[in-house]
């Protein structure tokens, strides 16, 4: 992914990618020339917005080993790590596949083993796996249906790697998200914490979505929350398996697949950086 020519003794510093889908931002660092993964204090130092460079998650690639092309690991600004993350998952193989001229790539996650693809038009698509609905699996603090949790506004439960309390509202626009947010995202029934979405339906194909992502907070778009969006509204019936989901930052196409949740949206790599000597010593 690097394009820097200058070997990387004589550039001190940290080289790293700046990409997002649809304003979900990402730090990229490239980890298959030997680095070490950051340490959590050195993530929630370049995370932070104003003192450092700014993300809504980290994403680290490694190579894939047997049966992958590339290895990722995701983490919040907080340093807490994620083992899905759809947007960034979809950014780093867009530039995987531009690099190498592939329309195809198997990325390595905590999800598991995720197939990618160049929908073209400049669109990525990425099979998010299926969803997890069983209480254990999300998971949750007690045995319980997940379809209507016992919370007010009777949200729905759903894994995608990572937890999401998706609430059906009728306009989701009025939702004061940056209280209604963390109140549940601490909720005992998720002893990991959980992503939390107000979700609106528009039509059987069109849902309105907006994010608080667990470890990070008021977002523009998260893939893993819109394809938990999704899916939650088709298991109550109210949408077809394939919808838009328009989030805050444009539209993703979900589609709840035999196979898996697909998600297929735009990408954008825009600048490669290299985080300096100076603050990897004090950020560490």
């Amino acid at each position: 992914m690097s394009t820097d020519p200058a070997p990387r003794e004589q550039r001190p510093g940290l080289p790293f990618a700046k990409m997002h889908g649809l304003g979900n931002d990402f730090v990229v660092i490239d980890l298959r020339d030997g680095l070490e993964p950051p340490a959590p204090g050195l993530i929630r130092a370049l995370g932070d917005r104003h003192r450092g460079v700014g993300f809504d998650q980290l994403a680290v690639i490694a190579p894939g080993g047997e049966g992958a092309d590339v290895a990722l690991r995701f983490y919040n600004p907080d340093g807490s790590e994620s083992a899905a993350c759809g947007n960034a998952t979809r950014c780093i193989a867009a530039a995987e596949m531009a690099a190498s001229g592939r329309d195809r790539l198997r990325l390595r996650t905590g999800r598991g083993v995720l197939l990618a693809e160049d929908a073209g038009g400049g669109l990525t698509r990425v099979n998010m796996g299926p969803p997890l609905l069983g209480w254990r699996e999300i998971p949750l603090a007690e045995e319980m249906d997940t379809l209507e949790l016992p919370i007010e506004g009777a949200p729905v439960a759903t894994g995608m790697g990572n937890p999401h309390c998706p609430f059906f509202v009728e306009d989701a626009g009025i939702v004061p998200l940056e209280t209604f947010g963390p109140r549940y995202e601490h909720h005992p029934l998720f002893p990991q914490r959980t992503n939390v979405e107000v979700v609106q339906v528009l039509s059987r194909t069109s849902l309105r979505l907006r994010i608080w992502e667990r470890g990070t907070g008021v977002t523009l778009a998260s893939g893993s929350c819109a394809c938990a969006a999704a899916v939650a509204a088709a298991r109550r019936g109210l949408t077809e398996r394939r919808v838009e989901v328009r989030v805050d930052g444009g539209t993703l196409v979900i589609d709840w697949r035999e196979d898996g949740v697909w998600m297929e949206g735009p990408t954008a790599h825009v600048f490669d950086g290299r985080v300096s000597a100076a603050f990897l010593g004090g950020g560490a």
